[in-house]
């Protein structure tokens, strides 16, 4: 393709050289220029790709998309096309939409936002999408997926050009739907930029990713930017027993929609029991039996079932299937050992997801009919490189709502897990302090939790959910919550 076709419509400062030269390929790693590539400098936060240009021009890039031109381009200008914009991330996403043939205005393409339930509520749509006969993708913090085929993913959402690659071959595939997580960090590094989305929907927002954004005015704002990008062919699908859900909707040019479980909603929804086996509840006064537990499924529910019934299916279809499908991988996942008891394995790790998953286990319990109330034992960690204010909130949920706790390691990534433990200690209250077990090797914290258990107990590993590996000082070593829980039962039946 050549630059000026590349760039129609996209508003450019200035260019050096011809724009009618052409291009094979987009990329803003230096590594993976060529001949005929185009090499985007994007100021990161860690590194500025504008130090790069050099590079990508020595190993023959064809053209240079770039917010300053070099000092002295050389005689490089003879060869190389150079193009400058006010913002490279965001006309990377403009460009590369022209690029791959606008290949989101070719799908139903559903974004997801929120700081819980984004995964959840995108999976469940693909498999409720799936089962009702379509060919569907999915963009997840878990994986992407092209019906059968599972392709490994590395952020929650992934960078625009990579978002297009994809969204081509599921196109080719002969995908109708695709249901997309949108990240607060994806709004703002313009990683949506060019997508043109039927829906969005928001599932709730609380305290996280300060480390990033700095305030939680500018990570609200973050995420309403989402709403506000929406075209007015698109729905907006929001939670409005979020106290944050009608601001997402202000400045949207989409169709307002609302779900709720405690005032009047487009799509309105009552719990009428919970349990380890399930949750039975009216949606819009059908009354229906899901496999999901706890009131925070309540509200993913509400929320797939409306965006499906807003994407034209039948409301009555919708129920029926989304009756029998059960929670992503690593979201309150259960395994119970042979003296029954329950481990579940979560992907709490924000303070609000921690407090509602325990919640939901204390409220089972309740209603568990055994000569003594189960206790409850919970192993969590927080995670390096990231927000460090939670740390303490964490450890004061889990303390607040628990019998025992285990502090422990999280991905520690490039902190030291010894530090991050402590932060997470100053939040635990005198009272809570016996209760409380500090150990650093999460595996060894694991078999612990199952070896203060008793029948019928449960117990919560919180914060890794399906993640199969553990980041140490930038290694990633194998490691999988419930692989481990299921060897330490294993141990456990053999003692």
């Amino acid at each position: 393709m050549q630059l000026k076709d590349l760039f129609y419509k996209i508003p450019l400062l200035a260019t050096s050289g011809s724009m009618e030269t052409d291009v094979t390929n987009l990329t803003m790693d230096s590594r993976k220029v060529g001949p005929g590539s185009l090499f985007i400098a994007i100021r990161g936060t860690i590194s500025d790709g504008h130090s790069f240009i050099e590079t990508a021009v020595q190993k023959g890039a064809s053209a240079i998309l770039c917010e300053e031109f070099p000092d002295d381009p050389g005689q490089s200008t003879n060869t190389v096309a150079y193009i400058r914009v006010q913002d490279s991330a965001r006309s990377m996403g403009l460009a590369a939409a022209n690029f791959y043939g606008q290949p989101s205005q070719k799908l139903k393409l559903i974004g997801v936002t929120g700081t819980n339930g984004k995964t959840s509520v995108a999976t469940l749509l693909f498999w409720l999408f799936r089962a009702l006969g379509y060919r569907c993708g999915l963009l997840s913090t878990v994986q992407n997926q092209i019906d059968d085929e599972v392709i490994p993913a590395t952020h929650t959402t992934p960078d625009v050009i990579t978002t297009n690659q994809l969204l081509t071959k599921m196109r080719a595939h002969g995908c109708t739907h695709v249901f997309m997580e949108v990240s607060s960090h994806a709004v703002v590094q313009e990683r949506i930029a060019g997508l043109t989305f039927a829906g969005g929907i928001f599932t709730n927002i609380t305290h996280d990713h300060l480390d990033f954004h700095g305030t939680f005015d500018k990570y609200i704002r973050a995420k309403k930017g989402f709403f506000d990008q929406l075209p007015s062919s698109a729905f907006a699908l929001t939670n409005v027993d979020d106290k944050r859900g009608l601001v997402m909707l202000q400045n949207t040019a989409a169709r307002k929609e609302t779900y709720s479980l405690q005032t009047l909603a487009t799509f309105k929804g009552k719990i009428i029991a919970d349990s380890l086996f399930g949750l039975n509840m009216f949606v819009n006064d059908h009354e229906v039996w899901f496999k999901l537990i706890g009131r925070f499924n309540a509200y993913n529910i509400l929320s797939v079932y409306g965006a499906a019934v807003l994407l034209g299916e039948d409301s009555a279809d919708v129920l029926t299937l989304l009756s029998g499908l059960t929670p992503p991988p690593g979201r309150f996942e259960q395994v119970v050992s042979d003296d029954k008891i329950v481990g579940i394995v979560d992907y709490a790790h924000t303070p609000d997801a921690l407090q509602n998953v325990l919640e939901t286990i204390n409220g089972i319990r309740q209603t568990d009919e055994q000569d003594y109330l189960p206790q409850i034992i919970t192993v969590v960690g927080c995670g390096g490189n990231r927000d460090a204010a939670k740390r303490p909130v964490m450890a004061d949920i889990a303390c607040r709502f628990s019998n025992r706790v285990i502090l422990t390691s999280d991905n520690p990534r490039n902190e030291d897990p010894m530090e991050i433990l402590a932060q997470m200690q100053a939040g635990v209250s005198p009272v809570d302090v016996k209760k409380t077990t500090t150990i650093e090797d999460r595996h060894e914290a694991i078999r612990q939790a199952v070896a203060f258990a008793r029948p019928h107990d449960i117990i919560l590993i919180a914060g890794k959910g399906h993640e199969t590996y553990q980041e140490i000082k930038g290694v990633k070593y194998d490691f999988d919550d419930r692989a481990v829980l299921r060897e330490a039962f294993a141990e456990r039946g053999n003692q």
